[in-house]
């Protein structure tokens, strides 16, 4: 059977197409009789709205992508769910698309994919360099999640620094003072771990503990995997930590199954501090304190910019000027952070 049109709508309801149109974008000069029949008309014959033909005519497809290093990372895993739900408040589709952390994925999707299928990226680049979003100036809309790389651009992230200065202070605050770092990295760098790093670090400068680079577990990959691996490898050498700060909470996930291989208990003897909130940690033996980033809140500022872009690469955009239209200014958001507290640092309630 042929998909119904506005035409047969218009025909069944015995009103003309322009009323139809009236209908289906709500325009308020409608009688409440008419527009009754016509929405009876609509459900009867089952006609959708042609969304691809409405973004078509406003020079779009309707279709933003969200380019991520990895899908199987219960981060971004989340935060893509967050992304749909925020898109399709805004009759948008988004395309997922998984860059394995690859200079030349990332490069790909900060082209467009070479195609004119997508009015938008948002982007989480771990392999680009501030050059190469220089080098893209024709490249589509596009809202970076994560560190910043370039100055200028449209990003959404939280403060990372100041989020692991916190985590670690609340170690600190419990007793804690050798404290190994589970994905530090020790270099001048935008990236995330760095910036956790530097947070860590002042932390522990404020508290009087000396920095011990020995104390930074650097891992291959943010996984369960890295995450045990390191802590093994830390206590074969004659480590000997009170407190383990993981840069994400499949680091630490990994962590607790290597302390619990080696008989040390958590809280008492190590306390165990992971990031991202992820919904693992609240199931975990025993639950996972973290840093939670306010997830939804990224996702909706970073669609609302990158609508915001697309606007004005369209037209569409309302900001005026006297000049005429207005260049948008960038915009560098930073969303809410906080500590959940659970009983890797603070054990049971019946303990």
């Amino acid at each position: 059977m042929a998909r119904p049109r506005i035409k047969d709508v218009a025909r069944h309801a015995g009103v003309s197409e322009k009323t139809v149109s009236n209908v289906i974008n709500d325009y308020t000069h409608v009688s409440e009789r008419t527009r009754r029949v016509v929405q009876e008309a609509i459900a009867h014959l089952g006609y959708r709205v042609n969304l691809a033909g409405r973004h078509l005519r406003k020079g779009r497809t309707g279709i933003i992508a969200l380019v991520v290093p990895e899908l199987d990372v219960p981060y971004f895993a989340e935060l893509a769910r967050h992304v749909v739900r925020e898109a399709g408040q805004r009759s948008l589709t988004v395309l997922i698309h998984q860059s394995g952390a690859d200079r030349e994925h990332e490069l790909a999707a900060l082209a467009g994919f070479d195609s004119d299928f997508v009015d938008g990226i948002i982007l989480s680049p771990l392999a680009l360099t501030p050059d190469d979003l220089r080098e893209h100036p024709g490249a589509p809309p596009t809202v970076l999640i994560g560190e910043l790389l370039e100055e200028g651009a449209d990003h959404v992230a939280i403060d990372n620094e100041q989020a692991a200065r916190e985590a670690t202070e609340h170690l600190i605050a419990l007793g804690r003072r050798s404290i190994l770092a589970v994905g530090g990295r020790d270099a001048t760098g935008l990236g995330t771990a760095e910036a956790r790093t530097r947070g860590y670090r002042a932390a522990l400068s404020e508290a009087g503990i000396p920095y011990d680079p020995s104390a930074l577990l650097p891992v291959e990959s943010f996984r369960m995997s890295d995450g045990a691996r390191a802590v093994a490898g830390a206590l074969s050498r004659g480590a000997r930590p009170d407190a383990l700060l993981c840069f994400n909470d499949q680091l630490a996930l990994g962590a607790l199954r290597t302390l619990h291989e080696h008989g040390v208990r958590v809280p008492e003897s190590v306390a165990v501090m992971g990031f991202d909130d992820v919904e693992g940690g609240r199931f975990s033996v025993p639950t996972l304190s973290t840093v939670a980033p306010d997830k939804a809140a990224v996702a909706r500022t970073a669609v609302q910019l990158l609508q915001r872009r697309i606007d004005e690469a369209t037209g569409s955009s309302t900001s005026t000027d006297e000049a005429g239209p207005a260049v948008l200014s960038p915009q560098d958001r930073v969303v809410a952070h906080r500590l959940v507290l659970r009983e890797s640092t603070e054990g049971s309630a019946d303990s």
